[in-house]
């Protein structure tokens, strides 16, 4: 069987037939014609997906000969290019339509889908097609839409020899064997995920840039990555590079790499217009320097302004643009020393160089000041660089979340820290007004995310982390889209309209996050992994610390004093109220105390638990919940996809076992470290 025809490989795009008679009668009115005539690729592309999916839906292939009767029909077109769009819409509608935007809307017994642009087009009539298969009604239909953020990201940590850093669903789907793959057929239905859901720029390789793709500037491998530039063009989609920082060296031939030398800046400059020769509408690059041994400019005494800016400089007259990362650190946490702390350095790092960044340049800041953990604060960063243009940074693949063996879905999450609110510019300055540069009027900004698809049929491993990549492009349009809505509209695309489908994979997947961090990492501790593949408890293990340990438990107490008054300072990086409640135990919120403060096993929460209690009772109720998971999902036994079931049964019989083995290590560990409760949990002071 081929791959395209196993399941979960269409993923929330399947064209099953539809069994709604009234909507397939319906859409025989309008959809029988699909008119397109002008000569965009992406409003070809557009015209292509509405005629398979419709010819799917309905059995019947649209044609695209205009009506001479003035019969129904769905017509489709820019603005400027089509002047039968044009007058369905007046001037000020037309105007209200931004470059990535549409509009929708039903005339007599037509459908119409504008845009400005191409892509505008070709995302309405994603648009359309969701509307259909969500089982919207269309009588009335008339919607505008515009993306909330100019810059749509997936960053794919893919290596040339085929390997994914971070990948939990199997082999890369761009190389193999050092090369780019011969046949580009699983990219393109790759773009067609990504474009529907809005997705307009993807970095095609490891950020930790390897000595061999290092050569992706040069013309050993510019042709096949002209190739794949080619194919995510079709879908409104713009391809970016991982750069790495000492290139002029391991590939140049020069003796440095340092951005204020000009031998540097001007082999930058060769190279990027090599890059433009091939890929004309090339995104630019993306930068990790100066850390985790990574090479960047600190070594030559500059710093990251000067490193970002001579590579802007040589993209500007292209249009490009760099996307350089705020994790750096150059730290590790040692328990002897609690004034040290990895969380702060973001911060410290790039707040002085406000206002020093070329407009071209855009910072990535991952959501929260450490990496990705299942709770932890939002990023200060965020709010106090107001002459900086942003990016907030998402991980879907779930790296510290159950690595797509365990059921977590990350939207709630991530809309906790897109709805926090800064204050930096008083009361509503949230994170996702700073994002997409509204709040200090910044021209760049946006949403990136670590990307979770692999070779593997379904393409995400558990067929429900699928979500979080649907999820991840949907709260990128639209960040005032509620998690419970993205999850339903998945569901319906994904496994159809069956009422009781529905209803129980929403409660899984709404109840999911808050489960997985009841057995893991409890109150914002964070970092109890295995090293280096971070899948699996290890209290002491995480690699990133000199003594093994991010939560400085010992017998008097566990957490990390990030106070002013008696610890690492890093609470005075938010603006008040933020930085008067984290001050304090006492009002720092009981799901990130541990993160902020260092206290007793007796600190009784606001739950009324003490912390130990705490501890115990959850990875206990942890279990309980993963069962329950499991038991919802063969309560769909015979509803869904026979395979699917399959696949989702193992990874949920997994994350059970995984989840007992949580509480027995954390239990014990604790239980034995804090000298006042029984191995049951019961506390006995």
């Amino acid at each position: 069987m081929k791959v395209a025809e196993q399941a979960g490989y269409d993923a929330w795009l399947g064209r099953r037939a539809l069994t709604d008679k009234d909507q397939v009668s319906s859409l025989t009115d309008w959809a029988s014609r699909i008119i397109a005539e002008e000569s965009d690729e992406c409003i070809r592309t557009a015209a292509y997906e509405l005629t398979e999916t419709i010819t799917a839906w309905t059995g019947r292939r649209p044609d695209n000969a205009v009506p001479a009767d003035g019969g129904g029909c769905l017509r489709i077109g820019t603005f400027q290019g089509c002047s039968e769009v044009a007058s369905a819409f007046s001037e000020v509608e037309m105007s209200a339509v931004q470059a990535d935007g549409f509009r929708l809307r039903r005339a007599g017994q037509s459908i119409i889908i504008a845009g400005s642009t191409g892509r505008g087009v070709l995302y309405g009539a994603f648009a359309l097609l969701r509307l259909i298969k969500t089982g919207e009604r269309l009588n009335e239909l008339d919607e505008l839409s515009n993306p909330a953020n100019g810059l749509r990201l997936i960053n794919e940590w893919d290596n040339v020899d085929g390997s994914i850093e971070r990948g939990y669903a199997g082999r890369s789907i761009f190389y193999a064997e050092g090369e780019v793959v011969p046949d580009l057929s699983r990219v393109r239905d790759y773009a067609r995920l990504l474009a529907s859901v809005g997705i307009n720029g993807i970095v095609v390789n490891n950020v930790n840039v390897h000595r061999e793709e290092t050569l992706f500037l040069s013309e050993r491998y510019l042709p096949r990555i002209a190739d794949m530039a080619n194919v995510f063009r079709a879908y409104g989609i713009r391809l970016y590079l991982s750069i790495n920082f000492a290139a002029p060296i391991e590939m140049g031939g020069l003796a440095t790499a340092d951005p204020l030398e000009e031998a540097v800046r001007t082999w930058w400059k060769d190279r990027v217009k090599e890059v433009y020769k091939w890929i004309p509408d090339f995104g630019g690059f993306l930068v990790k320097a100066d850390s985790e041994f990574r090479p960047g400019p600190f070594t030559y005494g500059r710093d990251h302004a000067d490193g970002a800016n001579m590579l802007a400089e040589a993209l500007a007259p292209y249009g490009g643009i760099v996307v350089w990362r705020c994790f750096v650190y150059n730290c590790k946490q040692d328990w002897r020393d609690r004034k040290t702390d990895r969380a702060r350095a973001a911060y410290d790092h790039f707040t002085p160089l406000d206002g020093r960044f070329r407009d071209n340049v855009v910072l990535q800041v991952k959501n929260g000041p450490m990496d990705f953990q299942v709770r932890e604060p939002v990023s200060p960063l965020f709010g106090a660089m107001p002459h900086t243009n942003m990016l907030i940074e998402f991980q879907v693949t779930q790296e510290y979340t159950g690595q797509q063996r365990h059921l977590c879905y990350l939207v709630p999450q991530w809309k906790e820290a897109l709805d926090f609110d800064t204050h930096a510019r008083g009361e509503g300055s949230t994170i996702k007004k700073v994002a997409d540069g509204s709040l200090f009027g910044r021209p760049l900004g946006g949403f990136a995310a670590v990307s979770n698809v692999g070779d593997d049929a379904n393409w995400t491993g558990h067929p429900l982390a699928q979500a979080n990549l649907y999820g991840y492009g949907r709260l990128a349009w639209n960040p005032e889209l509620a998690a419970d809505r993205i999850a339903e509209e998945w569901i319906k695309q994904t496994f159809g309209d069956h009422d009781r489908v529905i209803k129980t994979l929403l409660a899984m997947l709404m109840s999911s996050w808050s489960l997985y961090e009841s057995y893991t990492s409890p109150l914002g501790v964070g970092w109890m992994v295995k090293p280096n593949h971070h899948y699996g408890p290890d209290v002491d293990g995480y690699e990133y610390s000199m003594w093994g340990t991010y939560h400085f438990a010992d017998c008097y107490g566990i957490g990390v004093d990030r106070s002013v008054r008696t610890g690492t300072g890093y609470a005075s990086q938010y603006h008040r109220p933020h930085s008067e409640r984290f001050e304090s135990a006492e009002t720092t919120p009981d799901e990130l105390l541990l993160f902020f403060h260092h206290v007793p096993y007796t600190h009784r929460l606001h739950s009324g638990k003490t912390v130990i209690q705490h501890i115990y009772d959850s990875h206990f109720e942890g279990v309980k919940g993963s069962e329950a998971l499991a038991e919802q999902w063969e309560g769909l036994k015979g509803l869904i996809d026979h395979d699917i079931f399959e696949q989702g049964r193992s990874r949920l019989q997994e994350q059970i076992e995984h989840a007992k083995e949580w509480r027995d290590v954390i239990n014990t560990y604790f239980w034995r470290k804090s000298g006042i409760a029984d191995e049951h949990g019961r506390t006995i002071y």
